[in-house]
């Protein structure tokens, strides 16, 4: 029984996962930008949204097939 116990403690450990920081930094640079450029308020979350696509892409190209290899 005690073996089983220090087997669980031992096989419990988890990977933690960062991606939400690449999303959140994305659309707050995204915004930021749609907010620096002075043309409108529809240019603000046309930048979010450029924000999160570009972050979405940075994730799943660049950091996930660098893991890869």
């Amino acid at each position: 029984m005690l073996q089983y116990i220090l087997d669980m403690k031992h096989q419990h450990t988890e990977e933690k996962n960062y991606d939400y920081l690449y999303y959140v930094i994305g659309l707050f640079f995204g915004l930021l930008t749609g907010a620096v450029l002075e043309k409108g308020f529809i240019y603000i979350p046309i930048g979010g949204v450029v924000g999160l696509l570009t972050a979405a892409f940075f994730l799943k190209v660049l950091v996930k097939g660098r893991e890869d290899k």
